[in-house]
């Protein structure tokens, strides 16, 4: 009889595949997925930003503008640290 417990098995993650999301890469993915749907969810429903000056000048641009920025520095810091793997050991 042995005293010493196995790891699981893989077939115990083939019978869940959602359990591969519950790494630093899952939820690296699962960050910017949902940055780039709200980004897709603005661009549809979003209004706009109007910006009026003193002498009676203004602009205006859709929300998404900004929310797509934002969307974009979040994916460049979320592929920069949550894929890094310099930092962990083997």
């Amino acid at each position: 009889m042995s005293t010493l417990s196995h790891p699981p098995t893989h077939a115990e993650e083939e019978r869940r595949p959602w359990i591969r999301l519950l790494t630093r890469e899952g939820f690296t993915f699962l960050a910017i997925f949902a940055m780039w749907i709200a980004v897709a969810v603005t661009a549809v429903w979003g209004g706009t930003m109007v910006f009026s000056s003193n002498d009676g000048n203004s602009t205006t641009l859709p929300s998404v503008a900004a929310v797509a920025l934002f969307a974009f520095l979040g994916t460049w810091a979320g592929f920069r640290h949550g894929l890094d793997r310099g930092n962990e050991p083997d």
